[in-house]
């Protein structure tokens, strides 16, 4: 049992999957579940890092026991406060009522805001040093990644990192946990969809987290969601550095409602031209159907959106309102923008439109396009401009590079 649960040295895996649970914090969709990863560092002196869901504390419990029998827990490092990390706080401390809560003083704050008094405490500083024994531990203070209370314990000894949501993805692991061991091919859509819903707004402190682990000796990744990162330690890096500085793919997002079909008929011949044009990355979601969360992610992985709205009463379409107030509450930067759009007896929706581009800061590509009633061949001509506008301005950026 021990040698399934080990990761290096004396560190094992003793999280849990939540193949139940539909929407991840309320709200994102979950169609491969989600894990809450712990771990139980079996040395001189042991530590557990983060908990689990307090729902899973049973299994929890047992793993835990698995490994180390009825020896004593010394301490209880938490790197990250949202529930479905530090659940198990109040219960861990039932069965070990002498365990020493490592934590930063916003830590503790909220230990106490959320399971009342902490107990033994041992706060810990930006750079600290904990040893176990043959593990060494210290702490980086990684604020807003993506809460204030956030940080990362590096095992010095191993070059293990265990960075809290950091790196982290949507998706159970079924059977192992380390990526050596599973296929990890559907976890990369859902680290971008992760990142963009969840720590899509946190680019600048991201950077600086990644800069305080930059030339670290870092063999090994262990993040509160998804898999243990060994072998592909480099590309989940780059994930994350690119999202956080917003860099994103050649392609375009066009992302539209439509109510009888008309301004849909916008947005397939505005791919059409695309397409033509030369861009093969062309993903299209209808508002009233794709989940918000999977049009946040491509945003955050393409260059273009194209924005379509007919005009409700005199406003924005609501789905499509409420998808650009997501993007400008990410903060989301360096994007290019088109605006498309229809009514039947009063034009709204392009104007409001064109608000958001301005509070987005995006660069508008083209002139809007606003269709009233029903496609016409001018219709077509001029989305098929606003296209090749769009297309053009990927194109200089190809040459660019």
């Amino acid at each position: 049992m021990n040698e399934k649960t080990l990761i290096k040295g004396k560190i094992h895996y003793v999280g849990v999957n939540d193949r139940r649970k539909h929407l991840f914090e309320g709200m994102w969709p979950l169609p491969y579940g989600v894990s809450y990863n712990s771990y139980l560092i079996d040395d001189d002196i042991v530590a557990l890092v983060d908990t689990v869901d307090a729902c899973y504390f049973e299994t929890f419990l047992h793993k835990i026991r698995s490994i180390i029998g009825n020896r004593p827990i010394q301490y209880l490092i938490i790197n990250h406060m949202e529930p479905d990390h530090s659940g198990s706080i109040s219960l861990i401390r039932q069965y070990y009522p002498d365990i020493v809560i490592v934590g930063n003083r916003q830590t503790f704050g909220m230990i106490e805001g959320y399971y009342g008094a902490a107990g033994e405490r041992y706060e810990v500083k930006d750079g600290d040093f904990l040893s176990l024994g043959h593990h060494c531990l210290r702490f980086y203070l990684t604020p807003m990644v993506h809460w204030p209370e956030t940080m990362m314990t590096l095992d010095e000894t191993d070059g293990v990192l265990f960075s809290g949501d950091a790196f982290g993805c949507f998706g159970t692991l079924d059977g192992g946990f380390l990526d050596t061991r599973i296929n990890t091919e559907h976890y990369w859509d859902e680290m971008v969809r992760y990142y963009a819903n969840i720590v899509g707004k946190y680019g600048n402190p991201v950077q600086k987290a990644l800069a305080k682990l930059q030339g670290k000796p870092i063999t090994t990744v262990c993040s509160t969601h998804g898999p243990v990162w060994t072998e592909h330690i480099a590309r989940v890096h780059d994930i994350y550095d690119c999202l956080s500085r917003y860099e994103a793919a050649e392609g375009v997002v066009i992302a539209y409602g439509s109510m009888y079909g008309h301004t849909e008929q916008m947005a397939e011949a505005l791919a059409a031209e695309l397409s033509y044009q030369g861009i093969r990355n062309i993903v299209m979601h209808d508002v009233s159907k794709s989940h918000p969360s999977y049009i946040l992610r491509d945003i955050f992985k393409y260059r273009g959106l194209l924005v379509g709205s007919p005009t409700y009463c005199n406003q924005i379409y609501p789905e499509v309102d409420s998808l650009l107030d997501k993007i400008l509450l990410r903060e989301v930067k360096n994007r290019y923008l088109g605006i498309f759009g229809s009514f039947t007896w009063a034009g709204a929706a392009v104007k409001r439109m064109g608000e958001f581009a301005e509070r987005s800061k995006f660069e508008l590509v083209g002139d809007p396009v606003e269709m009233k009633q029903a496609m016409r061949e001018a219709d077509y001509q001029h989305c098929e401009q606003l296209a090749q506008a769009m297309a053009a301005r990927l194109k200089k950026d190809r040459n660019r590079e």
